[in-house]
C-alpha cells in the first residue's frame, strides 16, 4: 500500500537526522499539517512558537494544526529541500540559504524577501561571546580573540550560516580597526581562525562543544544563544557583547511549489506573518532575540545592549560577493586556513 506524501516527509525528515518531531497537536487529531525547515539552535523557540500559533489558528479559523521541525545548520536544511524534503515553510539565520532555493532549486520566486515586511526577517541578532565564570582570560572584544592564550569555539563557516556571521563579524571589526590594510586584515582572521579549537557543523553543536565537553574559553554564536545559556546555567557563565559585531538577519519564506503540492499556501503564509505579531514578537524577546515591533522593544531595551551592527553591505558589498570571494572553494576562508 502507498504511503502518503506527508507520512513520506515525516521518514524523510527523520533518515536525515536533523530533526526534532514538535506535534502541536496529535496527527489523528488535527485538521492540517505543517512542516518548518529551520536552522539548529532554534528547537525552543519553534516549540514555543508552534504552541502560540496553532492556538491562535484555532481561534481564527477553528481548525487544529500539526506543525514538525527539522532542525540542522541552515545550509544543510537547504540543500534537504532542494533534494526532495517537502518544507511548507523555512526559518533560517542566512538569507543565502533562502536564496538557493531560488537559484537551484526554482522552489520560490527571485523576490521573495518583498513578499513580507523587513525583508522577510521578521527578527534579528548580532555575534557575541560566552565565557566561563568570571571570565578568566578577560576577553572582552574581537582583538582578545587573537591571543596565544584564547581558544575559542563556533560552527563551521562552510556548513552554518552561524559560523558565516561570526567570520563576517570578525572581517567587519578588522576592516574598523585597520582600514584598508589588507595585510594586517589578513593577518588578524588568519590568526582568529587559527585558534579555533573546534569547527562544528552547526550552532547548537558548538555549544555542545563548549559547555558539555569543556573545550575552549569562548563560545562564539548568536546573541540570543548565549542569553540563552547563560540563563539556563545560572551563575556558570558570563555574556559578552562586543561593541561592534554583524546584523544577523533571519529570513522566513514559505516555500511555493510545496504549498501548492501539500494545499497548505494559507496556512503556511499565516504561520509567517504571525511571527510579526506583538504576541509573537513578545515571545522572541524572551528567547532573547532582537525584533522590530517598537512597543516589545521598550518592554526588552534594559536586555539588549546599544550596539553598532555593520550590514553584509558594509563588509563585502552584498552576500553573493560574501559567498563567492570568502566561502567558496579556494576562498579567503581557505586560503587564511592553509598552512
Amino acid at each position: 500500500m502507498l504511503q502518503s506524501p506527508r507520512k513520506l516527509i515525516k521518514q524523510l525528515v527523520v533518515a536525515l537526522t536533523v530533526t526534532g518531531s514538535l506535534g502541536v497537536a496529535s496527527a489523528q487529531a488535527a485538521d492540517q499539517e505543517l512542516l518548518n525547515s529551520s536552522y539548529d539552535i532554534a528547537r525552543e523557540l519553534f516549540a514555543s512558537y508552534n504552541e502560540l500559533f496553532a492556538e491562535h489558528w484555532q481561534q481564527e479559523t477553528g481548525k487544529t494544526v500539526e506543525i514538525n521541525q527539522s532542525h540542522g545548520g541552515s545550509s544543510k536544511q537547504a540543500q534537504a529541500i532542494i533534494q526532495g524534503l517537502r518544507a511548507d515553510v523555512v526559518t533560517y539565520n542566512q538569507v543565502t540559504d533562502v536564496d538557493i532555493l531560488h537559484e537551484r532549486g526554482n522552489l520560490i520566486p527571485a523576490d521573495w524577501r518583498e513578499r513580507l515586511p523587513n525583508a522577510s526577517s521578521p527578527y534579528y541578532s548580532t555575534m557575541a561571546f560566552l565565557v566561563r565564570e568570571g571570565n578568566p582570560k578577560n576577553i572582552q572584544n574581537w582583538d582578545d580573540l587573537v591571543r596565544d592564550d584564547v581558544s575559542s569555539v563556533l560552527p563551521n563557516p562552510k556548513t552554518s550560516g552561524n559560523g558565516r556571521y561570526t567570520y563576517l563579524a570578525a572581517l567587519g571589526y578588522a576592516q574598523k580597526t585597520f582600514g584598508d590594510d589588507q595585510e594586517a586584515i589578513d593577518n588578524y582572521l588568519r590568526e582568529f581562525l587559527g585558534n579555533v579549537a573546534v569547527f562544528d557543523t552547526g550552532g547548537r553543536g558548538a555549544t555542545t562543544t563548549f559547555v558539555e565537553r569543556g573545550i575552549g574559553d569562548v563560545l562564539l554564536t548568536f546573541e540570543s544563544e548565549v542569553n540563552n545559556i547563560a540563563a539556563q546555567y545560572d551563575g556558570e557563565y558570563q555574556v559578552v557583547v562586543p561593541k561592534v559585531s554583524f546584523l544577523a538577519e533571519f529570513p522566513v519564506t514559505w516555500i511555493d511549489r510545496s504549498v501548492e503540492r501539500n494545499e497548505t499556501a494559507d496556512l503556511a503564509k499565516a504561520y509567517l506573518e504571525y511571527l510579526y505579531s506583538e504576541d509573537a514578537q513578545r515571545l522572541i524577546a524572551g528567547f532573547n532575540y532582537r525584533v522590530h515591533n517598537d512597543t516589545v522593544k521598550a518592554e526588552f531595551a534594559d536586555r539588549f545592549p546599544e550596539l553598532e551592527l555593520l550590514p553584509i553591505e558594509a563588509i563585502t558589498g552584498d552576500w553573493k560577493t560574501a559567498m563567492s570571494e570568502h566561502f567558496g572553494s579556494g576562498g579567503k576562508l581557505d586560503q587564511l586556513q592553509r598552512r
